[in-house]
């Protein structure tokens, strides 16, 4: 369920935003640890050194890549931090740095959750992240001093939101708490049922939305709005996770029903995932094709997101990699950034054309004249199409 949260919200971001890489922080150290805890989220620190080959290396090319920028910018607090300089030699003396780069993952608290030398490419760094985020748990304290018997308002809450905060389930125990109480419309239980509406098939979400406005009074409606979305999400991984059709629908219709504003963007990419992951070709490429035609449109940042997304889950499907194509081409039609071109080529190869990829691969070359680097991978590949 946690991983296809990842999923789930990797997809949202990347069909809605496409950030241009990572975001640091800009601000101290001590700044940063009082946004993570204040924001609930994991630490990522690249600890670098200025002259450092590898690290040079990797912030122009895996920090910039628009996957590993909209996945990191999501879920962490992302640190660039020089350990030479500024903060560095203190970061340095608590957190042991013996070669560059090393990539930190911190809890809130500063504790580290896991660490790795050396530079990474988006696939290893992406795996790292996951796995990192799948080692916190905001809930452990909460959950030894629930299983005592304790049952103090406050303390369940807070159970409540750490278990929501690690993506684990909370129904259970936010159910227990409500069902105790004689009076569902103090101030604490109203911010309770917020806390507690986490799956929209629930009671606890019918509960939120006969409440709303009085929730919206006490908190904002702009927190009630995430909260649907948040429950909604939740839901279309259940969806997955029990191949039903029946919860997606009820996710959908939740979104359309109560957060009308952000239905359509959520609803096409709740089918595209879904789909996706139900290795559903044919519905999975008609979601695709919507989305090209209703978001996409003229973006050649998303086309060229959508293509890949095509191509990584369905490349051996033949009426999928014709569509990968197309969206693929348009991408290049609206710009000129070479790895839109790349792809473009290699889908191209893929699909048995490779004169029509050699071509390409060549115009790529005229792009990225500045780029050895660059070049020396495009000449492989054009080496490697004249010779199949």
């Amino acid at each position: 369920m946690r991983i296809l949260l990842f999923i789930f919200s990797f997809l949202m971001i990347q069909t809605n935003s496409f950030s241009q890489g990572i975001e640091f922080f800009h601000g101290s150290w001590e700044e940063a640890l009082e946004k993570a805890q204040a924001d609930g989220k994991v630490i990522f620190v690249d600890a670098y050194a200025e002259w450092c080959g590898p690290c040079k290396r990797m912030a122009k090319t895996t920090f910039k890549d628009q996957k590993v920028g909209d996945f990191f910018n999501a879920n962490f607090l992302n640190v660039k931090m020089d350990m030479e300089k500024g903060d560095g030699p203190t970061f340095r003396r608590k957190y042991p740095v013996s070669a560059f780069p090393t990539l930190f993952f911190l809890d809130p608290n500063g504790e580290v959750v896991h660490k790795q030398k050396g530079a990474q490419k988006v696939d290893g760094l992406m795996k790292m992240a996951k796995f990192a985020l799948s080692k916190v748990d905001y809930s452990a304290d909460y959950a030894k001093l629930y299983e005592e018997g304790n049952r103090e308002p406050q303390l369940v809450y807070d159970y409540v939101q750490a278990l929501n905060k690690s993506n684990k389930p909370s129904l259970k125990i936010a159910n227990e708490y409500l069902n105790s109480q004689d009076d569902l419309t103090t101030d604490f239980n109203q911010k309770f049922i917020l806390e507690g509406a986490s799956e929209a098939d629930s009671r606890i979400f019918d509960m939120l939305i006969k409440n709303r406005s009085n929730i919206e009074k006490l908190t904002s409606k702009e927190a009630v709005q995430k909260k649907i979305q948040q429950a909604c999400e939740r839901t279309v991984q259940k969806a997955i996770e029990y191949q039903s059709d029946d919860l997606l629908e009820v996710a959908k219709s939740a979104m359309k029903k109560h957060a009308p504003q952000e239905a359509k963007k959520f609803n096409s990419n709740a089918d595209l995932v879904y789909y996706r992951e139900m290795g559903d070709s044919k519905n999975y490429l008609k979601c695709c094709n919507d989305y090209v035609k209703k978001q996409a449109k003229n973006d050649a940042a998303k086309l060229h997101g959508m293509a890949l997304e095509i191509r990584e889950n369905f490349g051996t499907n033949k009426d999928a990699m014709s569509v990968a194509e197309k969206v693929a081409k348009k991408a290049v039609d609206h710009s000129e950034e070479p790895k839109f071109y790349i792809t473009y080529a290699k889908i191209l190869s893929e699909n048995g054309k490779n004169a029509d990829a050699l071509k390409i691969a060549k115009k790529t070359l005229d792009l990225t004249k500045e780029d050895k680097r660059a070049q020396m991978q495009i000449n492989r590949f054009i080496e490697q199409l004249e010779q199949s």
